[in-house]
């Protein structure tokens, strides 16, 4: 087993050149599993609205919400580093609301630290109070998800020089505010190079090409658990959507035919005391 992942192994990784691991999880039995994967970095994505309680985007997922999966992941990890997302409007609207709410993830969540979505001068501020108060913020850039109305829906950001040159200026401010490090989500490869290049901190990339430091994914989309929509970037590992409905319709079928339990598979009386309570019903009827 690897040694604990703590804010100083990220600085670490983008120095030796090593791949960040990181992935979702959103209960406990899948931390433990992921913990024990050697996974570097365990994110509990606000894209749990979606994967777990089957909102259409991430903006129903409350604070409420997060706290209780972090809750969850944090109790199954004892070597990755969790990051709990910052839900919609749980840091937008007011500087006090934001760090109150970051504030509960790591003190009630046991959060290692938090993640929020795009830059603006009011992210920045937050930024720099959070991490001046000892919460460590890693940022998101490119796709971002929380602004899938702005966008007009799951677009590639970045596509022509201006905006590419704007993703690169943002990713210098982030760093500048003091994350340590940066999602790129659903960037070209060409521009997730160059902010990977220009920046001290690492970038884990989902959807941003190979030239990142690290590289993260849905748990259950590359698992094929998840399977409302597949992105052009997730590649399946297995296909568990299959084999759980096969392991469920054999269940099923099982049950309906009295195959299941047998008699190994149930607890039994001894033949004394089975003998003495059929005596004992026969005598009250």
């Amino acid at each position: 087993m690897s040694k604990e992942i703590n804010i100083l192994s990220f600085a670490k990784f983008k120095q030796l050149k090593q791949k960040i691991v990181a992935l979702t999880a959103y209960d406990y039995s899948t931390a433990v599993i992921l913990d024990k994967s050697n996974v570097d970095v365990i994110l509990v994505g606000d894209s749990l609205g979606m994967v777990a309680l089957g909102y259409p985007t991430t903006h129903s997922v409350t604070m409420e919400d997060m706290i209780h999966h972090t809750k969850a992941v944090t109790r199954g990890v004892k070597r990755a580093f969790v990051v709990a997302d910052m839900p919609f409007m749980s840091y937008q609207s007011d500087f006090k609301t934001a760090i109150e709410n970051a504030g509960r993830l790591i003190k009630e969540a046991n959060a290692k630290a938090i993640k929020l979505e795009g830059v603006n001068q009011h992210n920045l501020t937050i930024i720099e109070h959070l991490t001046s108060i000892g919460i460590p913020v890693m940022g998101h850039l490119g796709f971002t998800p929380q602004s899938v109305n702005i966008f007009g829906g799951n677009l590639v950001q970045g596509k022509d020089v201006d905006k590419a040159n704007k993703l690169i200026t943002d990713a210098k401010a982030l760093e500048q505010a003091g994350v340590f490090s940066i999602v790129l989500e659903m960037v070209p490869s060409q521009v997730a190079k160059i902010i990977t290049n220009q920046l001290n901190i690492p970038t884990i990339g989902i959807g941003a090409g190979h030239n990142v430091d690290g590289q993260i994914l849905v748990t259950d989309d590359l698992l094929g658990k998840f399977t409302d929509f597949k992105p052009k970037f997730v590649r399946y590992y297995s296909t568990l959507a299959d084999i759980m409905q096969e392991a469920i319709n054999n269940y099923a079928n099982d049950v309906k035919t009295a195959k299941f339990p047998l008699a190994n598979e149930s607890f039994h009386l001894d033949e004394m005391d089975e003998m003495q309570l059929e005596s004992l019903i026969g005598s009250k009827n």
